[in-house]
């Protein structure tokens, strides 16, 4: 049963469309054949804040990143990169200022200070999602799916979210029926983005109200990439005409349980996508001795712990411990591994030892050749990441077919004109010039 809608967006109209997908409730589908790497939609956000961790060194109304941004002067908190951002951002910042400014030195989380942005945004009728295929009024709240602890979590930022906004003395009682703060703050939980720079970093989260249709499959037909906060639905293969579009919730780095667990209690469904179903590559990522991997599955909150807090030495010593300890019991593919590789990696060169940062490095880029079999951007970043240290390391010719498989991979997932992809150009110039003069 198809739902029509009545499209304001040139793209949309074209590309997709709404409709009920089997077993899956609402979706969007392709209107026509999608090739590789084309742009599917792009849209700017409804909402959108910056990360708690990013607030200091992100541009709160472009997203670029620095460490000597001008800081608002009333609320201390909002930070921008230029005083024309900081003009622009104005009409969005002036009643959070109030609000940031009242609760100094707290700063709430990400969840409430996006719902306040959205009730701002909602009160003053200043923005209208009467054009989105999936309206604010449709999103699922899934409140009668929660569990009481969960629900009681909710009730608390309700709570901090009243207090936040009280400084404004906003009247959410003339908010639109069932967006009342707590069934707000519950659908963005389930309905919200993390808007991700090049390297897929987390700086911010936004609400993208028709973005929200997109289902989610463990083996997905297209990313989402971010210029700015702006989002980018790109295909990262051919998509037929009626084909649905999907993309991927959770890190597929992790096996089908695991997974399904996640999607159960974050979004209140069971997946049952192929790779789900099948337990597509459990057994290789789960490979090696069970007692091995379980211990090093359960280190690895304590080592992000570390990496958090940029204890570096420390993170280091403890992740070359267990790889040396688990050497015989469990190989590189074993997901539980690579995610030491990669702690190990971000140890290496934030202590400048780019030898062993390359070295782990190289045994990571093996497991993210077989599981990520379609183009995807973690793989190229990480590509982008080992040919930056073999170009350092005076490998050219190995940092040369490096950054040419990065490329590969960008000029699909990132686009041709991306920040990122333009880097992975320069680096291959720069690399072919060195060649030329050997």
């Amino acid at each position: 049963m198809l739902q029509v809608c009545v499209l304001s967006d040139d793209m949309m109209a074209v590309n997709m469309e709404r409709f009920l997908s089997e077993g899956k409730g609402n979706g969007l589908r392709a209107l026509r054949e999608i090739k590789v790497g084309e742009v599917i939609h792009s849209c700017e956000p409804f909402a959108f804040c910056i990360a708690k961790s990013f607030l200091k060194t992100t541009c709160h109304n472009c997203l670029k990143r620095g460490e000597s941004l001008l800081r608002c002067s009333q609320c201390k908190t909002a930070r921008y990169c230029s005083a024309q951002c900081q003009k622009q951002a104005w009409p969005e910042h002036k009643r959070e200022c109030k609000c940031l400014k009242h609760l100094q030195p707290r700063i709430p989380t990400d969840s409430v200070r996006l719902v306040a942005r959205i009730i701002f945004t909602l009160l003053s009728q200043s923005k209208s999602d009467k054009d989105e295929l999936y309206s604010l009024t449709e999103h699922q709240s899934h409140l009668e799916d929660m569990c009481d602890e969960k629900r009681e979590g909710l009730e608390h930022l309700c709570s901090t979210l009243l207090v936040y906004l009280g400084e404004e003395n906003c009247n959410v009682s003339q908010l639109p029926p069932g967006l009342e703060p707590i069934n707000l703050l519950a659908r963005v939980t389930c309905n919200c983005f993390s808007i991700s720079d090049g390297e897929l970093q987390d700086v911010a989260v936004g609400l993208y109200p028709s973005m929200s249709l997109l289902n989610h499959d463990c083996q997905p037909n297209c990313v989402m990439m971010f210029e700015g906060k702006r989002l980018m639905l790109r295909a990262v293969r051919v998509i037929g005409a009626c084909e649905e579009l999907t993309i991927s919730y959770t890190d597929v780095l992790a096996p089908s349980t695991e997974r399904q667990t996640h999607l159960q209690e974050q979004y209140h469904f069971l997946c049952q996508c192929k790779r789900c179903t099948t337990h597509d590559r459990d057994s290789e990522m789960l490979a090696g001795e069970k007692s091995a991997w379980t211990a090093l599955k359960d280190s690895i909150p304590h080592l992000e712990q570390l990496q958090s807090e940029q204890n570096w030495d420390e993170l280091l010593r403890e992740s070359e411990t267990l790889l040396h300890r688990y050497a015989d019991d469990l190989p590189d593919k074993n997901i539980y591994v690579l995610r030491l590789l990669n702690l190990a990696v971000d140890a290496c060169i934030s202590l400048d030892d780019y030898e062993k940062a390359l070295k782990y490095g190289n045994r990571a880029l093996v497991p993210y050749k077989i599981y990520y079999t379609d183009p995807h951007p973690s793989k190229a970043v990480e590509l982008l990441r080992v040919g930056k240290l073999q170009h350092y390391l005076g490998r050219v010719e190995e940092a040369q077919r490096t950054f040419t498989l990065a490329y590969d991979i960008m000029k699909v997932t990132h686009g041709a004109e991306h920040a990122l992809t333009n880097e992975v150009t320069r680096k291959l110039g720069e690399c072919q010039a060195e060649l030329g003069r050997v």
